[in-house]
């Protein structure tokens, strides 16, 4: 019975690795941008256009962040298990949010669509409100870019008039193996996961909601 109940624990916690592994926040801003070229009219764009803006966004959300991270780690010569700390949290924070501002701006340089930049606008309000909450409390990362997912979601079906019931059926459903893996992990309470995951909802949908984009469109930015 003991050795059943190993065979299980081990079958878990590889199994909440490989979900943790793949749904790492970095990629969710490209993975958006794919969706948004696939599956929105943005498909009749011309390949080179999204080439252009996909490379931009690799190169500022995905690539340069970790530089900068690998940069600091090799600076400081902190191990990487210190990123863990609640008191070393915020310089990983500060890097990637630095990286996507340059991403925004290029983006607003380049008369992109404001939906469009505002996937980023909405990470880097994610990242801030993360920034200032893991001073004192660990949130969850992989939560909050769930909660964006599904907070984009539902705001750009309100712009581009689709239904998104049956995606939102499977990113809710992934969103509960995500905090769950968390959770197995011993990486975040349930708190922790649940907070993470409405930072990212309210924050996503605020930002992208057409009546409150405007706010960070015509006033902050």
């Amino acid at each position: 019975m003991s050795e059943n109940k190993s065979i299980t624990e081990r079958i878990l916690t590889v199994s909440s690795k490989v979900i943790s592994v793949v749904s790492v926040p970095f990629f969710i801003p490209v993975i958006a941008f794919i969706a948004l070229f696939l599956f929105t009219y943005l498909r009749i764009m011309p390949i080179g256009y999204k080439l252009v803006v996909l490379g931009m966004v690799v190169s500022f959300t995905i690539l340069l962040p970790i530089l900068l991270i690998f940069l600091f780690l090799k600076i400081s010569g902190a191990p990487t298990s210190n990123l863990g700390r609640r008191g070393r949290r915020y310089v990983p924070y500060l890097l990637t949010i630095i990286s996507f501002i340059f991403c925004s701006l290029m983006m607003r340089r380049l008369n992109i669509p404001w939906y469009m930049n505002g996937i980023i606008l909405s990470s880097i309000l994610i990242m801030i409100v993360f920034l200032i909450a893991n001073l004192r409390w660990k949130i969850s990362a992989h939560a909050g870019g769930m909660g964006a997912i599904i907070g984009g979601l539902v705001t750009l079906a309100n712009v581009f008039g689709y239904n998104p019931v049956w995606l939102l059926c499977i990113f809710i459903i992934l969103a509960g193996l995500v905090g769950t893996s968390q959770m197995i992990l011993g990486k975040h309470s349930l708190n922790e996961v649940l907070a993470g995951f409405t930072i990212g909802l309210i924050c996503t949908i605020v930002v992208l909601y057409p009546t409150t984009s405007n706010i960070f469109f015509r006033y902050l930015f």
